[in-house]
């Protein structure tokens, strides 16, 4: 018998991946919103363009998931080193196997885990510099330049983070490129802009595939991303115009979570 995880495991287009994930947590007690789809969306267009061997269809579905227990208040300390645990125990009764699982635990770094999973060092970096750009009530977005010094000479000091370097060279190249929104502008600030626009998880999701997926994967497979020709170019092909929350995907997708 299929399980969830089979099922999101085997749905390789990542706009899939983001309606299936809306779908369960609808249906499911799971911590999903806007700063996942954007963290995820940077996890995205990093793997695009950073020739890592990796498997990016496990990083983006544990991007996905790997926050699914996180409280959307102001944490105890003690909540904050348990959510990561507690979803990864929830991932594996639902069909994920112990790997899988502990990639997501390793999200941050309280699981004390070592050797950690390579997987789990893509999924730190985004989900801490990803949260670094979003408005908090206590502060505002930080610019990509500051958040990438406070992730590399505070968050991750003294810590091994194996892309940590790849990632930081990955960020500023991706600053040199201009989005056309009103202006031209970072693609980080267009994404940062469409995050604070959408009203809603659905709305995020559809502007992200519509509006800024076509656009910065066209720049940057003119400045060379290698897994986005051999990868996204070929299932963009495959699935023109894709409808995104359709009534006959929104059967699909909640049948699989009865």
């Amino acid at each position: 018998m299929e399980t969830f995880a089979d099922y999101i495991l085997g749905e390789k287009e990542i706009s899939a991946k983001l309606e299936i994930t809306y779908y369960l947590a609808k249906k499911r007690d799971i911590f999903f919103d806007k700063s996942v789809v954007f963290k995820t969306e940077i996890a995205r267009i990093f793997l695009n363009y950073v020739p890592l061997d990796l498997d990016k269809n496990l990083i983006l579905t544990a991007c996905l998931l790997c926050n699914c227990k996180k409280i959307d208040v102001a944490q105890e300390l003690d909540q904050l080193k348990s959510f990561a645990k507690n979803g990864a125990e929830y991932l594996f009764s639902i069909g994920f196997d112990k790997r899988f699982c502990k990639i997501c635990e390793e999200v941050n770094r309280y699981s004390n885990s070592n050797p950690r999973e390579k997987e789990s060092d893509v999924l730190e970096l985004v989900d801490q510099f990803g949260g670094m750009l979003l408005d908090r009530p206590e502060r505002i977005g930080m610019q990509p330049e500051e958040a990438l010094v406070l992730l590399e000479y505070r968050n991750l000091k003294d810590k091994y983070n194996r892309y940590l370097h790849s990632f930081i060279e990955f960020i500023n190249e991706l600053q040199e490129l201009q989005y056309k929104e009103k202006v031209e502008i970072p693609p980080l600030k267009a994404l940062v802009n469409l995050y604070r626009e959408a009203e809603d998880d659905k709305r995020f999701i559809t502007a992200l595939v519509y509006e800024f997926e076509p656009q910065i994967d066209e720049l940057l497979a003119k400045k060379g991303g290698t897994q986005y020709a051999k990868n996204d170019k070929v299932l963009a092909k495959e699935n023109p115009n894709r409808p995104l929350f359709s009534e006959e995907t929104t059967k699909k997708v909640m049948g699989h979570l009865i």
